[in-house]
C-alpha cells in the first residue's frame, strides 16, 4: 500500500519506519525543514534504540521517504495517518491545534479515496471533529473514510512494540475501513480488537492512565512502607504475584514522566469534568505523582538541612525512562530545580539524554561518566534506571564520594547490600 504518515515524532516516524520495513511505500511528512532535511540523511531527531537502522534501510531502499509536502503525498496515499502531538493546554486539555490544521491541509489535497486514520492520542469526538474538516476543505470529487486507530509503543522499545503488540485497536464506522486497515497489519502479530471511533478513542486514554494508577499506587504504598517500617519492594513484588494484579509497572520511585502518562491523565481528569463524571480517581493519580518527587526532594532536603547551599550533589539519570534521551516532564527536573533553589550545585550524567537536559536544566553541570558525577560529592543521587548504573563499581563510587551517601529515586541497589558496602543509603519506600 502507499501510505502518508503525518508528523515525526516518536508516534509518527516509529509507525512511517516499521510499515516501510513491511514493505509498503511511505511518506513521511513534517514541518521542520531543519528536521526533514536531516531525517533524508538518516539523522534522527531523538534517540530510539534501532530505528536508525531502520529508517536508513528503508530510505536506500526507496520504500520510505520525507517531504514537508502535503501535495506530492496525501494525493497519492491509500491511507494516511495523523500522527502529530496532543501535549496538555493551561486547563489540562489536549492541544489539538496541530490535529486540526494538519487535517485542513490533508483535506485540501485529497485526490479520489483515501482513509484517514488518527494515530495521534485524542479525546472523544475528535475524529469527528476531523470529518467535519474534511468535508469543509476536500475536492467535491474526493472521497474518504475516518477511523482510529491509536498506539501503545513504549519509547525504549517502540520498535518491538510495534510489531508485536498485545493488541491492535481499529475504531471504524464501516467494512471497507476495517478491512482496509486489517490488511495493512497483517504481517503484525496482535489481538485485533475492532471497535466503533468513540470507543478506540477512550481506549488509549484508558490503558495509559490505568498504568499511570499502578505507579501511583506503588508510589502511594511506598510513602506508606517508609513510615510503617516495611519494604515495598517486598510488598509489591508479593502481590504481583496475584495473577489478577501483575507485577508490571508496579515499582516505586519518583514518579512517572514522558509525553504520554502527565498529558493523557490530565485530558481524562480534563474530559471527566467536561461530561460531569467523577475525576476523583484520576485527579489523585495525578496528585500522588507529584508527591512521589516532593517526598524524595524533602528526604534529601533533611538530611543536609543548611548544610545543602553550596554541596555537590551528583546525579546520575535525567530521562524520565532509561533507553531514551526524553525529557519531557521528566520527575529529574523538579527535583534538581528544587535542589539548585536551595544552593546545591549538581552535577549530573545521562547516557542519551544530555542534549535535551540542558534545555530543561540549563544552570546545572554535566559530565561524562557516572565516575565523574561522584567525583567529590557529597551525595549521589539516582533518577533513571539506567542498566549501566546496576553495575557500577560501587568500590570505587564510595571513594570517589566525598560523602558514602546514596538516595535511591528508582530502587536499583538492595539496601543490605549498600548498608555492608558502608553506604549511608536511603531508597524509595524501604
Amino acid at each position: 500500500m502507499k501510505l502518508a504518515v503525518i508528523g515525526h515524532g516518536y508516534v509518527g516516524l516509529v509507525t512511517a519506519a516499521v510499515f516501510a520495513d513491511l514493505g509498503n511505500t511511505v511518506f513521511c511528512v513534517g514541518r521542520t525543514p531543519q528536521k526533514i532535511a536531516n531525517l533524508k540523511k538518516g539523522i534522527l531527531p531523538f534517540f530510539e534504540p534501532g530505528l536508525e537502522e531502520v529508517v536508513k534501510r528503508n530510505l536506500q531502499a526507496r520504500r520510505l521517504s520525507f517531504t514537508l509536502s502535503y501535495e506530492e503525498t496525501v494525493s497519492e496515499a491509500d491511507i494516511i495517518f495523523i500522527s502529530v502531538g496532543t501535549p496538555s493546554s493551561a486547563s489540562g486539555e489536549a492541544d489539538l491545534s496541530s490535529v486540526f490544521e494538519a487535517t485542513e491541509k490533508i483535506a485540501k489535497n485529497l485526490r479520489g479515496f483515501s482513509l484517514i486514520t488518527c494515530k495521534s492520542t485524542v479525546p472523544v469526538g475528535t475524529n469527528r471533529e476531523i470529518a467535519k474538516i474534511l468535508n469543509k476543505f476536500k475536492p467535491k470529487n474526493a472521497s474518504f473514510e475516518i477511523a482510529s486507530c491509536p498506539e501503545f509503543l513504549r519509547e525504549g522499545t517502540a520498535l518491538y512494540d510495534t510489531l508485536n503488540p498485545d493488541r491492535i485497536v481499529i475504531g471504524v464506522e464501516n467494512r471497507k475501513a476495517r478491512d482496509m486497515l486489517l490488511e495493512l497489519h497483517k504481517p503484525i502479530n496482535g489481538h485485533f480488537v475492532i471497535t466503533t471511533i468513540e470507543t478506540a478513542e477512550v481506549i488509549k486514554y484508558a490503558a495509559n492512565t490505568m498504568l499511570a494508577t499502578k505507579i501511583s499506587f506503588a508510589n502511594a504504598m511506598a510513602m506508606f512502607c517508609e513510615v510503617a517500617g516495611a519494604d515495598v519492594e517486598q510488598v509489591m513484588e508479593a502481590i504481583g504475584l496475584d495473577q489478577r494484579i501483575g507485577r508490571q509497572f508496579l515499582s516505586a520511585g519518583i514518579g512517572y514522566g514522558g509525553s504520554c502518562f502527565p498529558k493523557d491523565v490530565k485530558a481524562l481528569v480534563a474530559m471527566a469534568r467536561r461530561y460531569k463524571t467523577s475525576d476523583v480517581l484520576f485527579s489523585a493519580v495525578e496528585e500522588i505523582n507529584k508527591l512521589a518527587y516532593l517526598n524524595f526532594t524533602k528526604k534529601i532536603v533533611k538530611f543536609f538541612g543548611s548544610k545543602l547551599k553550596g554541596a555537590k550533589i551528583g546525579v546520575l539519570g535525567l530521562a524520565f525512562k532509561p533507553n531514551t534521551d526524553d525529557m519531557r516532564d521528566a520527575p529529574s527536573i523538579p527535583i534538581i530545580n528544587s535542589l539548585v533553589g536551595k544552593g546545591a550545585k549538581v552535577v549530573a550524567f545521562d547516557p542519551k539524554a544530555k542534549e535535551n537536559a540542558q534545555k530543561s536544566l540549563p544552570t546545572i553541570s554535566y559530565v561524562k561518566s557516572p565516575y565523574e558525577a561522584a567525583q567529590d560529592a557529597q551525595a549521589l543521587l539516582i533518577l533513571t534506571e539506567w542498566n549501566e548504573f546496576k553495575q557500577l563499581d560501587l568500590e570505587k563510587i564510595k571513594k570517589l564520594l566525598k560523602k558514602p551517601v546514596i538516595f535511591d529515586g528508582r530502587n536499583i541497589y538492595e539496601p543490605g547490600k549498600m548498608k555492608s558496602l558502608g553506604f549511608t543509603y536511603f531508597g524509595t519506600g524501604r
